[in-house]
């Protein structure tokens, strides 16, 4: 496990954001002496306030939430109302992942991997609940607030590949159907938390230096992170940017296995920009991409460019602010209490939604790779666990999992999902989160068509 703050996915690729760099610089340069260590495998949390927690009532997380404390760098109160409100979402959201855990069956829970991911949520739970008595008041508080979350991120770096092999040993005794209902819910409530987690942190980065003594330094002493940027949330991204980022990131690999670099032509609207957090449209088009470039090289199609169509469709307004109800099922958070009528909250008065805003993006990748055979074409969204063998070693892949998806899926990691058949599920996942999706249109024998729609609050304007 790298000892560093993580993006918001273990296995990421390599990111080329300059934020997520500051973040970790700032975050060792603020870090105890005392480096991180594994958590214990126990906390002392007692069991009616896990029960109290789990029962409270979780709303559903929107970009706008995100936003809503300003442009950083924060004033001292605005900084602590982002605590605060981080604090008011996390232990919450925790405790129910726990109550979930322990409504697997007992053997699985048993399973030293499952049981890791289990503590870790107990830890992080244990270390939240000194704050979770009293709201947060002072600056001294809030960096201590920031130092606990900067340990539940790194806490919980690797709950993909533990929990999958902590599944794949235990699937004599859990059916693949239960499995996948699990873990598409705990995955896609993990991205919420990890992400209201992030978001403070690096709101907090932003405003230093500031304490209880200078709570208000002039713009020349703080810190200068990119401008567009509120957090982890980039109020201009470009897709075309990110797309040649992926591409020349999965070239590479593809070279290194096939000797060959297909090519890659992006139409459209190159320049529309929505506001969006880069991380998770890097995530998901670096898979989507991985699965093109495959295709096409493995089918002798290489020469044929793979096209990358981007539109930028007008903003209505209200219609980004869906209701939780409206939310297909498989695509809610899976901490959010879906029985309970949501309030959704407005931006701070320092942000401004422009009339002219593009609401969302949707991206077509397009391949002549032959296309998905049709038997396979209604399992792509199932989490696999087979791919792996029984005797496999921590470190090592069977012969059925090809170097394109190990490589690219490891990112530095010897703890890699690459081969689990997770890619384009958690794809979906990322881009249904705030209301997105991902389609597949596939004519077999020419060629695949995937249409990645994602769902932003339009661009941000002063």
């Amino acid at each position: 496990m790298e000892n560093r703050i993580p993006r918001l996915i273990g296995t990421l690729p390599r990111s080329r954001r300059g934020l997520a760099r500051s973040i970790r610089r700032q975050h060792h340069a603020t870090s105890t002496s005392n480096s991180w260590q594994k958590p214990p495998a126990w906390a002392n949390v007692a069991e009616d306030e896990i029960a109290r927690l789990a029962a409270l009532r979780r709303r559903p997380l929107t970009l706008t939430d995100l936003l809503k404390h300003g442009q950083p760098p924060l004033s001292k109160q605005a900084l602590l109302d982002s605590a605060n409100f981080t604090l008011s979402l996390l232990p919450a959201r925790l405790a129910y992942r726990i109550q979930c855990l322990r409504n697997l069956p007992f053997i699985v829970v048993s399973n030293p991997h499952v049981s890791q991911i289990y503590n870790n949520y107990l830890h992080s739970l244990s270390t939240l609940l000194p704050y979770q008595q009293h709201r947060i008041t002072t600056l001294e508080e809030e960096k201590q607030f920031a130092e606990v979350m900067a340990d539940l991120v790194q806490t919980h770096t690797n709950t993909i590949p533990i929990l999958a092999r902590g599944f794949l040993e235990c699937r004599k005794y859990i059916s693949a159907e239960e499995v996948t209902r699990f873990l598409d819910s705990h995955l896609r409530a993990r991205i919420g938390t990890r992400l209201i987690a992030e978001q403070h942190l690096a709101l907090h980065f932003a405003s230093q230096p500031i304490s209880d003594d200078n709570p208000n330094p002039p713009l020349s002493q703080r810190e200068h992170g990119p401008p567009n940027y509120i957090g982890v949330i980039d109020t201009a991204l470009k897709p075309s940017q990110i797309v040649r980022s992926c591409e020349h990131f999965v070239s590479e690999i593809c070279e290194l296995k096939y000797g060959v670099r297909p090519t890659l032509e992006i139409n459209g609207e190159p320049d529309a920009t929505f506001a969006y957090i880069p991380v998770h449209v890097e995530y998901i088009i670096t898979e989507l991409l991985k699965n093109a470039f495959r295709a096409v090289v493995e089918s002798g199609q290489e020469r044929e460019p793979i096209e990358v169509t981007i539109a930028a469709a007008p903003d209505i307004p209200g219609n980004h602010l869906n209701h939780i109800n409206n939310i297909p099922h498989h695509a809610r958070d899976g901490d959010v209490d879906i029985s309970a009528e949501e309030e959704i909250l407005v931006a701070n008065e320092n942000i401004r939604l422009t009339n002219t805003s593009s609401q969302s993006i949707t991206i077509r990748i397009r391949d002549r790779g032959g296309g998905i055979p049709p038997e396979i074409l209604s399992q792509v969204w199932s989490y696999s666990f087979t791919t792996f063998s029984e005797d496999n070693s921590a470190g090592g892949y069977n012969g059925n999992i090809d170097a394109l998806n190990t490589i690219s899926g490891s990112g530095g990691n010897t703890s890699t999902i690459a081969g689990l058949g997770y890619g384009l599920p958690l794809s979906r996942a990322y881009a249904e989160y705030f209301g997105g999706s991902i389609a597949i249109q596939s004519l077999w024998g020419w060629g695949t068509d995937v249409y990645l729609t994602l769902s932003g609050v339009g661009r941000i304007g002063e």
